[in-house]
């Protein structure tokens, strides 16, 4: 879900935290693909493709149900302001985006990678992209004041991360977002979940039991 800024500012931020997150993995200059990234090469196709949450697998909404959209391919654009595909090799990404009748959105992402060991360093770059992304927030705006949180790991297959972030800008707009990178064998999902608020509104309980199904849903 994006956040509720202005339509210039939110483009600045997103393409400045871009940038950033290219700069945490890009390759060295006239470095071959090959050479830039080798554990997180595009993967094979699987026999299997991961399954993806259901509207009611979302943490509940107080006053309003959720829909699903499609599993659709592609990277969508509600992560593009913490994490990004820049500086990793291309993959496969699918996709599903949720929504509520007033301001709480969701969107989950998975990504099959080659090995399990590639896997692993793919979920370990989007979760270093998520911890500092309250930092590279405030680097980009100064208009933006930003908080990270870690609500720690969960024990699901090869395990689970996740993390709150809530940004303010200058002019009263506040947002609340919860993400987390889980990974079973080669296989990497992402989740987030946002509204309007602060984190005392953010369902955490709720959003790690959302992680904890997304994870053992994949296979």
């Amino acid at each position: 879900m994006s956040l509720h800024l202005p339509a210039s500012a939110l483009r600045a931020l997103t393409v400045t935290a871009l940038a950033a997150g290219a700069v945490l993995t890009a390759p060295a200059a006239g470095a071959t693909p090959k050479d830039a990234a080798p554990t997180l090469s595009a993967a094979p196709t699987l026999a299997a493709t991961p399954a993806f949450l259901s509207a009611s697998q979302l943490p509940p909404h107080p006053t309003s149900s959720w829909t699903a959209g499609p599993v659709t391919d592609g990277f969508p654009d509600e992560l593009g302001l913490c994490v990004s595909t820049e500086g990793v090799p291309g993959h496969d990404y699918r996709h599903r985006r949720f929504w509520t009748d007033l301001d709480a959105g969701a969107v989950q992402l998975t990504v099959v990678a080659g090995t399990s060991a590639q896997a692993k360093a793919l979920a370990q770059h989007y979760d270093d992209l998520i911890r500092t992304c309250a930092e590279r927030i405030e680097e980009s705006s100064p208009d933006v004041e930003a908080e990270g949180r870690n609500y720690g790991t969960l024990p699901v297959e090869e395990g689970a991360r996740v993390r709150g972030l809530h940004t303010e800008t200058s002019w009263g707009a506040t947002d609340v977002a919860l993400l987390s990178v889980g990974r079973d064998g080669r296989t990497v999902t992402v989740v987030k979940w946002g509204q309007m608020g602060d984190f005392q509104d953010a369902p955490v309980a709720a959003f790690k039991k959302t992680t904890r199904t997304a994870v053992n849903k994949l296979y």
